[in-house]
């Protein structure tokens, strides 16, 4: 009940383990409920807790005092409600609360003790990581001054070697620039060649002339042109490697002042504040290995750069030296070539419209046959239809009279000749068809190679006539 539920001064949160209650009669004997004036048992406003016979006879409530002891209305049904704590369970409560507050202060101390202790570790532990962090930064700071002082001066190098470069190439395009003339000349001859239609595109001894009279002083116009393009691929190649470590200088620039910002940065700043996560999320792209690896391959590229310029140059140099000295021999033996070439080609156009026009007569011939046979399968196409009729009619001849007599047997005879006349004569004719289509592509072909050996012939004149401008041997060289 809720007025028995009372608990000691003693008892905190926590719920404290009572002692056992002393047997029922060392209490009766120890203990005598004492009632002050004044006092009134809780339970007299429940009359429910007493018999109903006695609240309502005054006599009952009389025996109940003859004892002489102080009045109680608790029932004799509920001796619990009665019941209370001992003195030995007093003391030995208090004990307990004391023995448990004792514990619990020791290990609040030895708490504080072991607190105050890793406050200091941790202290002393932040500060160590913060002067290493601070040392592996300025040594970082170093590495990266190391690394940019070498780009710097490898930049410098591929810098003046790239000029000198670039000079070399001007001097290539002027000097291929002298034995233009004479090249283009041979190379237009090859050119207008090279529109010869059909079979007359052959390698001759003209084109085989021209190729070796343009040997003589393309290897150096190819080698100063292909030196040239090199050259200048060279130049790509050292603009990149020159890109790439001015981008490397320009990232080390940048990570120094980071780098040397965070060196610099104390615990009093008040730019500091708190990036959450960042130590979880790993950006990074390389390790110091790597890393000084990247700036090594960039020097060493630029290294490798330098090298193949020194040697682009010294090609070039001998390159310069080369001219061609037996063009001449070569333009006569290029020009008897080309006489010789004109007079095969007007013999073989000679030939090919003799051969064109007796095609043509022959197609007139087949034209004329392909007519007549015509005119026969034309003409066999009505008895094939009387015997087909006659036949069909009399397939109507009623019962014995469908007979498969004389008549019957020479009518399907017939039809059967006709049909293999018809069959050989569209044979025929198919095959004289074709044999037209076939003169027909002979004389198409003919008058096709008439006018390629007529293009080849005024091509080779064309060239023959370029020839006569042919420049003089100190042109050629380069003097003029």
């Amino acid at each position: 009940f809720p007025w028995t539920m009372r608990l000691a001064g003693y008892c905190g949160t926590k719920s404290c383990q009572f002692p056992d209650l002393a047997p029922t009669g060392t209490t009766k004997e120890t203990y005598q409920p004492h009632y002050q004036p004044g006092y009134h048992d809780l339970s007299l406003w429940r009359p429910s807790m007493l018999p109903r016979g006695v609240l309502d006879s005054p006599s009952s409530y009389k025996q109940c005092n003859l004892t002489g002891q102080p009045h109680s209305v608790l029932p004799p049904l509920h001796p619990a409600l009665r019941t209370r704590y001992s003195t030995r369970d007093w003391h030995h409560a208090n004990m307990v609360q004391l023995t448990d507050s004792e514990a619990s202060r020791y290990n609040a101390g030895r708490l504080n003790t072991d607190s105050v202790k890793l406050i200091q570790d941790k202290d002393q532990l932040t500060h160590q990581m913060q002067a290493d962090s601070r040392r592996k930064l300025g040594e970082r700071i170093a590495n990266i001054d190391f690394w940019r002082s070498e780009l710097i001066h490898e930049l410098g190098y591929l810098l003046k070697e790239t000029e000198i470069l670039e000079t070399a190439k001007q001097q290539l395009e002027c000097a291929a620039d002298e034995i233009q003339i004479p090249l283009k000349i041979a190379l237009e001859c090859l050119q207008h060649r090279e529109k010869r239609i059909g079979i007359d595109l052959v390698h001759d001894n003209v084109e085989r002339n021209l190729k070796k009279e343009v040997d003589t002083f393309k290897d150096c116009q190819e080698i100063l042109t292909k030196l040239a393009q090199k050259i200048k691929q060279q130049l790509c190649i050292n603009r990149q490697a020159q890109q790439a470590l001015k981008q490397d200088i320009s990232d080390k620039n940048v990570a120094h002042c980071i780098d040397d910002k965070c060196f610099n940065v104390r615990n009093i700043f008040d730019s500091i504040n708190f990036c959450h996560g960042l130590e979880r999320a790993d950006k990074t792209v390389s390790v110091p290995a790597t890393w000084a690896k990247f700036s090594e391959d960039n020097i060493r590229c630029s290294q490798h750069a330098r090298a193949n310029s020194v040697k682009l140059r010294e090609d070039a140099e001998a390159g310069l030296e080369s001219i061609a000295r037996e063009m001449w021999n070569h333009f006569t033996s290029t020009s008897l070539a080309f006489d010789n070439r004109i007079a095969e080609v007007a013999d073989a156009k000679n030939k090919l419209q003799a051969q064109l026009a007796r095609i043509t007569q022959e197609i007139f011939q087949t034209e004329y046959t392909i007519t007549l046979l015509e005119k026969s399968i034309k003409a066999k196409e009505y008895p094939l239809k009387v015997a087909q009729t006659c036949l069909d009619g009399r397939t109507k001849r009623p019962n014995m009279e469908l007979c498969r007599d004389a008549p019957q047997f020479q009518l399907v005879t017939e039809i059967h000749t006709i049909d293999d006349t018809l069959q050989t004569l569209k044979q025929r004719l198919h095959e004289a068809q074709r044999s037209l289509q076939m003169l027909i592509l002979h004389r198409s072909r003919l008058e096709h190679e008439i006018s390629v050996k007529a293009n080849s012939f005024l091509i080779d004149q064309k060239c023959m006539d370029m020839r006569k401008v042919y420049p003089s041997t100190p042109r050629l060289i380069g003097y003029t």
